[in-house]
């Protein structure tokens, strides 16, 4: 048995994800073949790296199948009900920054604040006999967000892809979607409302609470030293 470290399969974030680990004494790499995601932990036994894509470490986190992971906060967020209940934040890593935000035309100039918003829903839905539409893909963060805030008379229509386009392409009259500098938001005449984001998002070393550490407590606690981490109190108590 090994302890299973999940860590993105490509690109930037994996690039600083294993920057990050180096800078705290141990070396990811990557083996094998271009195309074949497999890698290796350098420098300390029984740690088995697995490479995942971002958006599939939370759910083998919440699954057990790894027992620690790291991804964007925003995903465990959305993907996991009641998240805290299944991971444990070990460590923010201080890279992949996005905000989580709520977008409307440029052109609605009354329109700056989440009350502005739920006005404008009301009267949207007694003008058009439907719904103000707002797109995205974070519907959980969404929802639990605007009814926090008393926002009603919306509905969430899912988008995967390309967010910021859909009110341009008439499929819906806002949007709420992750940014990091706004160029894309702005280049569709977007503007960004003035409350707070849904969520300040970026790449957290996660620890899964449902998997099997029976034999992995050595292993886990020298992991931990190794990166200059605390082990949280609650996991100790799992672990």
């Amino acid at each position: 048995m090994s302890l299973k470290l999940g860590v993105p399969s490509k690109g930037r974030l994996m690039e600083k994800t294993f920057d990050w680990f180096a800078e705290h004494g141990l070396t990811l790499r990557r083996t094998g073949e271009a195309r074949e995601y497999a890698g290796a932990v350098v420098g300390m036994d029984g740690v088995e790296l697995v490479l995942l894509s971002a958006s599939e470490i939370p759910r083998e986190l919440a699954a057990g199948r790894i027992h620690l992971g790291v991804t964007g906060s925003d995903l465990v967020r959305e993907e996991l009900s009641d998240w805290a209940a299944q991971v444990v934040e070990l460590a923010p890593m201080g890279f992949g920054h996005a905000d989580l935000i709520v977008a409307v035309p440029k052109a609605w100039v009354d329109v700056e604040t989440l009350d502005d918003l739920d006005a404008v829903a009301s009267a949207f839905r007694a003008r058009h006999g439907f719904r103000l539409r707002i797109a995205t893909k974070y519907h959980r963060l969404v929802r639990d967000y605007l009814r926090a805030h008393g926002v009603s008379d919306y509905q969430l229509v899912d988008s995967q892809g390309a967010t910021e386009g859909t009110v341009k392409n008439l499929t819906a009259e806002a949007i709420a979607d992750i940014t990091s500098t706004g160029e894309t938001l702005r280049a569709n005449h977007l503007k960004i409302l003035r409350d707070p984001p849904v969520h300040c998002s970026q790449a957290t070393l996660f620890a899964a609470r449902g998997a099997d550490w029976a034999d992995e407590r050595d292993v886990l606690r020298g992991l931990v030293a190794r990166l200059g981490l605390a082990l949280p109190a609650e996991l100790l108590r799992e672990v």
